[in-house]
């Protein structure tokens, strides 16, 4: 087994026992909620995801914090002391400055350890979809790859993480300034639910909309139809705002669908669902384009 360590943040939504099977390393973002800092850590040791959830729909508003470079020395520099090379995957440089933290920090400390191996790699990717790129970056770790070889199957295969989602509560898009106030009145008023993805730039674009909750999660599985490698076959993330039933029936389709075995499901931490809200529910998988 190649002996290098993979490291993520955050945004990867990956709970504490994946990461732990996968053997990766996550450094936690920070939300605000009423001036009080929590970090987001994948054991959820400081707030519990339905907690907050249930703070959002009482109208809490949570805002968030990248990464920082200090916290990427802090978590880097133990690792090369010890000899060890790092792969970093980090959240979306469109979505956060989380990458360009990493990016600094791996100019700083390349120089200090000139003998170890410090890449990072902009994923590109948000949540469950950027849990699921670590997933496959870790299978390859695991087969023996190089960590230049795993750097490299990454870049040439971010794209082809797909992630599909939806919200239920435009609200919280609107105050992100993802929609118009007017889009998001005319929307409540008419039950209309938009259908998002991440695009090739890392940024949340609308892709349609749906008319109600079950249309809208059905059209997160007919986008994978459409775009989905080898389907049956294939590892499927699947991650929710504090709405486990949607997200099962999004499982039950895509099982039923395409014969799908390899479904994880977590919930959508808070870093994202401070933007996205309660009700959102994403899918994921690899496919021909995003």
């Amino acid at each position: 087994m190649s002996d290098f360590v993979i490291l993520t943040d955050s945004s990867a939504d990956l709970g504490a026992d994946l990461a732990q099977r996968l053997n990766v390393q996550v450094v936690p973002l920070c939300f605000v909620m009423d001036d009080h800092t929590y970090y987001n850590y994948p054991d959820n040791r400081e707030m519990d995801p339905r907690t907050f959830y249930n703070r959002l729909r009482q109208g809490d508003l949570a805002t968030t914090n990248a990464v920082n470079v200090a916290q990427y020395t802090e978590a880097l520099e133990p690792l090369l002391q010890e000899g060890r090379d790092v792969l970093i995957l980090a959240f979306s440089s469109g979505l956060s400055n989380t990458y360009n933290s990493s990016r600094l920090a791996v100019e700083e400390l390349s120089v200090k350890y000139p003998d170890r191996k410090l890449y990072t790699v902009d994923t590109l990717c948000a949540s469950l979809g950027q849990g699921l790129l670590v997933w496959y970056a870790a299978r390859e770790r695991d087969r023996g790859h190089s960590i230049d070889e795993v750097r490299d199957w990454v870049e040439e295969r971010k794209l082809n993480l797909c992630h599909q989602f939806t919200v239920d509560d435009l609200h919280f898009l609107k105050r992100g300034g993802r929609i118009s106030a007017a889009t998001a009145m005319v929307g409540s008023m008419l039950h209309i639910k938009p259908v998002l993805h991440v695009n090739d730039e890392g940024l949340l674009v609308s892709t349609g909309k749906a008319r109600g909750r079950q249309a809208s999660l059905k059209a997160l599985v007919d986008r994978m139809e459409e775009t989905a490698i080898d389907s049956g076959s294939l590892t499927v993330f699947i991650s929710h705002g504090d709405c486990l039933e949607d997200a099962q029936t999004v499982e039950k389709m895509v099982k039923e669908r395409f014969g799908v075995e390899d479904v994880y499901i977590n919930y959508v931490g808070p870093v994202i669902g401070a933007h996205s809200g309660p009700g959102t529910v994403a899918l994921f998988y690899v496919g021909t384009n995003r």
